[in-house]
């Protein structure tokens, strides 16, 4: 039952009071958090720092997509328009302007020294009106972002770009129109439609499949200036979103490509790998020349990332030749409901010169999989003494709250709301966050949601493959008390009077990990168990959080003389170097608060016990169910290409016979040989991995 626009307005409206209020947010924050993750989801921009400043004169910001230099030399800009009423209001064209005309003030006011001496240094708007200043011999492109819960008027046909002081600058607006078909979609971007005559003209394309293949591969030379248009025009969104933050992770633009591209252009195609791409449908043409690619939908880069930003960097050097630039491009159309399966194959086998696989970022990795498992599974403790629980929602794709949300009745959905309260969901992004504090990287959480969740992913991919078994049910209630525990320092350094606004998501993240560094020093731990059982912080923890994050404010908001941008500074190594050197008088209730390592550690011990034995259960059911014709198939598949060992056969009998159930031994045995044999081309069962 999908949900009309009107509701969702009222839902979005409900979404931000409820996050202002837990968090102990303004309301204007709150609605800048919620829209700017649409806004990251959809691959518009890689982060979204809040910087809030108005002036009378005209002159306005609401936030800003990071460092330009960390995204290809643009400069994105954001403003927010939050409308508090509980209806649908439109955006009129005129609304727009003056929106955008504040926001590019600040632009402009910002190359301005005497406006930027008359901010406070302290202040977010003066760290950003810097950083500008500083940036502004090497942005490239200019960005601003509307944001609005408001209806843009559909007499608005959009707003042409332009440019400021010999810089390009694009418009766009995030209505409440776009932000509903885009939630509702469930996709994890908008529609990316290429016309290749928009860029250069169409494509030749050799065929690399059979007829008979359920799938279609291409291969095709691209001109450098072509791709370089397609990524000027969509960006990272090119980078299918999960191997985006892992390109992210190791640098845009290659020195490499970058040096070939300047000084050897003609010997880029035998030099340069080429990219892996992949996209939902295209459209082709016959040709004398052949087939020619005319479109594509939802084209997506899986591999080469570097490559085409290098060359996209080399668009606007005059210096450089893109004219004789030649890619090599292999293209599979995936069909959207084969994506989640297929696409992640993809983008693994073509980054295998990676340490860490591409797989590792999907939201169908195991790990992702067995939290949401453990959400829809354990009920967390009631808070208030009744006897209803309620659990806590791991979305780990996209969307997958109100989709499970909005496909209800009414009254289906006022009792699944009981069940899930909208304060107790998190997605894969957060939950990299209230971890990687935990793992002193608060510097990394203060990069934004996609870096952090990068560095994260990696960690978990090769946690996941040495000992699978530790992300259990304790883990889980551990990541849920971490949660708890974040969520709650966001709303008590708002509290606090020596906190004057701004920098708050930075406080938080140091200040967890200043506690978490020296609560390990004493070799101890905190008790999270405690947390669990009742879902909040104690008085003494509190107390102890609010002393931590006075003395960690100081720190961050008092950056070195050559860094005058506090956000910047709370993004760098050096800034956790000098908190985890900070003497914090921690109040004597912390200690109530403890739990010895050595008590943690039998825990732990016990809940991989438990997991081993849930996984042999599970691998034991999994093999009964999938049946005796099935093994017969894989069997008799791998006899009749010599892949099977003697052992390998016997064991598979086992699975063979309908008389026969496999111990749980045997099982684990008869899965492993299926994914041995899954990896030589048996063409069925990944499922069941």
């Amino acid at each position: 039952m999908p949900i009309e626009i009107d509701e969702y307005c009222e839902e979005l409206l409900q979404e931000v009071h409820t996050r202002a209020d837990a968090d102990g947010w303004f309301v204007e924050d709150a609605f800048f958090d919620v829209l700017s993750e649409t806004l990251i989801d959809a691959g518009d921009i890689e982060t979204a720092d809040r910087v809030h400043y108005v002036s009378p004169r005209g002159i306005r910001v609401d936030g800003y997509g990071g460092d330009p230099l960390d995204a290809d030399g643009t400069l994105s800009l954001i403003i927010a328009d939050f409308n508090q009423s509980h209806e649908v209001a439109t955006l009129t064209a005129t609304d727009m302007n003056a929106t955008f005309r504040r926001l590019h003030n600040f632009l402009e006011r910002s190359l301005n020294a005497e406006f930027r001496n008359s901010l406070e240094e302290s202040a977010p708007a003066f760290g950003l009106a810097d950083l500008i200043a500083n940036r502004w011999s090497r942005i490239s492109k200019v960005r601003l972002f509307l944001m609005s819960n408001r209806v843009l008027s559909s007499r608005v046909d959009g707003r042409e770009a332009g440019e400021f002081q010999g810089v390009p600058v694009t418009y766009s607006v995030w209505d409440l129109g776009r932000v509903h078909r885009y939630t509702m979609s469930g996709h994890e971007r908008e529609d990316v439609a290429v016309s290749m005559d928009e860029f250069g003209g169409p494509l030749v394309v050799l065929p690399a499949h059979a007829g008979t293949t359920d799938h279609e591969s291409y291969l095709a030379v691209v001109p450098g200036i072509e791709l370089a248009k397609i990524y000027d025009r969509w960006g990272a969104r090119l980078l299918e979103q999960n191997v985006r933050v892992f390109l992210q992770a190791r640098g845009k633009v290659n020195r490499g490509i970058r040096n070939t591209i300047a000084n050897d252009p003609d010997m880029f195609f035998a030099y340069n790998n080429g990219i892996t791409a992949t996209a939902e449908s295209i459209e082709t043409e016959e040709s004398p020349f052949g087939l020619l690619l005319t479109g594509m939908r939802n084209f997506q880069i899986v591999n080469g990332g570097q490559t085409t930003a290098s060359i996209h960097e080399a668009l606007g050097n005059k210096e450089a030749d893109l004219g004789r630039v030649f890619v090599q491009m292999k293209l599979s159309v995936v069909e959207p409901e084969r994506a989640l399966e297929v696409v992640p194959k993809i983008s693994e086998y073509a980054n295998s010169q990676n340490r860490v696989s591409a797989a590792d970022f999907f939201s169908n990795h195991p790990f992702h999989v067995r939290m949401e498992d453990f959400s829809r599974r354990l009920f967390a403790p009631s808070r208030d003494g009744s006897f209803r629980q309620s659990k806590w929602f791991y979305e780990r794709a996209r969307g997958q709250y109100q989709d499970a949300r909005g496909h209800r009745t009414p009254a289906e959905r006022a009792r699944f709301d009981l069940e899930y309260p909208k304060r107790q969901v998190f997605t894969k992004t957060d939950l990299a966050k209230f971890l990687n504090v935990w793992r002193g990287k608060p510097d990394t959480v203060s990069k934004g949601a996609q870096k952090n969740f990068a560095d994260f992913a990696q960690f978990i991919g090769e946690e996941w493959r040495r000992r699978p078994n530790e992300f259990n049910e304790m883990f889980f209630r551990e990541a849920v008390a971490k949660a708890i525990m974040f969520r709650a320092v966001e709303q008590l350094v708002g509290e606090q009077p020596w906190y004057e606004g701004g920098y708050r998501a930075n406080v938080v993240a140091y200040t967890i990990a200043k506690l978490a560094r020296d609560v390990a020093q004493w070799g101890e731990s905190i008790n999270f168990e405690r947390i669990w059982r009742a879902q909040e912080i104690s008085p003494g923890l509190r107390d102890a959080l609010t002393a931590g994050a006075e003395a960690v404010h100081e720190v961050i908001v008092n950056p070195p003389e050559r860094m005058r941008n506090v956000t910047e500074w709370a993004k760098q190594q050096a800034c956790w170097n000098r908190v985890e050197h900070l003497d914090v008088a921690w109040p004597t209730s912390l200690s109530e608060e403890l739990l010895s390592t050595g008590d943690r550690s039998d825990a732990r011990r016990d809940a991989v016990k438990d997991q081993r034995m849930l996984n042999g259960i599970d691998v034991q059911t999994t093999v009964v169910e999938a049946g005796p014709e099935f093994w017969g198939n894989l069997k008799e598949w791998g006899v009749s290409r010599g892949l099977l060992s003697p052992s390998e056969m016997e064991i598979l009998d086992v699975a063979v016979s309908p008389s026969r159930i496999p111990t749980e031994r045997q099982s684990a045995r008869i899965i492993e040989t299926l994914s041995r044999l899954i990896e030589e081309g048996f063409p069925s069962g990944s499922e069941l991995l």
